[in-house]
């Protein structure tokens, strides 16, 4: 075997072995990628979601972390509910649009429904289940159907 012969055969082995591990290796770093992508969406729409509370924290008044309508609002605490619910309604599609999806990996799935958990918990309040038609004027008709889904059953959860 020649010097020649010996390097062809090095060669041919890389060929072989080499390319379809580097090709195996790269589809593991995109996976890798991709996960790590999810996560960081996942993190700073949870982030969001925490600013939300805080908010809820602010207005106490409006009792909002009961699953009861606040009954005897005043004209201006109706109208921060209001926007309240509108902030809440962007901060659930943001998340449909980013974190939803009909096939999803097991981790995407864990996170996704604690997003679905979030959406139950307010559709069982009465006031937010009420003003729900009018929030999801112009929202993405499928998040609109995802959530009023929702809200049907835990209108019936509730009853």
């Amino acid at each position: 075997m020649t010097f020649l012969d010996f390097w062809q055969i090095v060669a041919n082995i890389i060929t072989v072995f080499g390319l379809p591990l580097a090709i195996y290796t790269f589809v593991l770093e995109q996976h890798k990628e991709r996960d790590n992508e999810d996560e960081e969406v996942y993190q700073l729409l949870s982030d969001a979601y925490i600013d939300f509370l805080k908010l809820v924290l602010e207005h106490s008044d409006l009792k909002l972390r009961t699953q009861k309508a606040t009954p005897d609002l005043s004209d201006e605490q109706r109208e921060r509910m209001q926007v309240m619910f509108e902030i809440l309604i962007s901060l659930f599609e943001r998340a449909y649009l980013t974190a939803y999806s009909d096939e999803m990996s097991q981790n995407q799935r864990r996170r996704w429904l604690s997003w679905d958990d979030f959406m139950r918990e307010w559709c069982r309040r009465e006031d937010f289940r009420t003003a729900l038609p009018q929030l999801l004027q112009g929202e993405d008709a499928d998040f609109a159907a995802y959530i009023a889904r929702i809200r049907d059953e835990e209108k019936v959860s509730v009853v």
